[in-house]
């Protein structure tokens, strides 16, 4: 990693811990490897909307990440800070043409956004299946148990799962990109998901 290291800023789950009374903001550390693998320098965004909007205008990130874990509140989830970082942290993206990779969670809330309805899917929770569509055929990691099956509009499909929940999405103008397996639980990480955001981010 160079001094001149492009920053990258990834989202963090919330993980309640009871009996200290305490929100916590934490992440798999294979998801600031996976950055790092790409060439980047990743920055981790607490689910505190004022310090990650200060994070975004002073640290001019080349991209941002949307992490997993963590339903959305509107889907059974625990975590409304998280969810109201996300979805700013999306929009001031979208205002400034920052680029925009989310992975599972992370897919979800792009499609949330654009108004994609979530459903309960079976199946999809620690497995491997194979997803068919413009990136082609592969096998790809599964840990989610709420899907989309039908894009709208500027979201466009990549690939698809055999019973039709989508897996990756594109915007059709903006650059963001979501896919609904993680690319930091695969060992070693995977050339293809590198490159993918390579290209995204620049």
């Amino acid at each position: 990693m160079t001094g001149n290291a492009k920053i990258v800023l990834y989202t963090q789950r919330v993980e309640i811990v009871s009996s200290y009374g305490e929100r916590r903001d934490c992440a798999d550390q294979n998801i600031p490897r996976f950055i790092e693998a790409c060439g980047y320098l990743p920055v981790s965004v607490p689910n505190v909307a004022s310090i990650a909007k200060h994070m975004v205008e002073q640290l001019r990130p080349v991209g941002i990440v949307l992490t997993g874990g963590n339903s959305l509140t509107k889907y059974g989830g625990d975590a409304p800070e998280r969810d109201q970082v996300e979805k700013m942290l999306l929009e001031l993206a979208l205002q400034h043409d920052i680029p925009v990779y989310g992975f599972c969670r992370g897919m979800q809330v792009i499609a949330d956004y654009f108004g994609c309805e979530l459903e309960q899917v079976q199946g999809h929770v620690a497995v491997r299946h194979e997803v068919h569509g413009k990136l082609g055929t592969m096998g790809v990691n599964s840990f989610h148990n709420q899907a989309f099956r039908k894009a709208v509009s500027p979201l466009t499909v990549l690939a698809q799962a055999e019973d039709g929940v989508i897996e990756a999405i594109r915007h059709i103008d903006k650059p963001v990109m979501a896919t609904m397996w993680h690319p930091e639980r695969e060992d070693p990480f995977r050339m293809e998901d590198i490159r993918r955001v390579q290209e995204l981010f620049g």
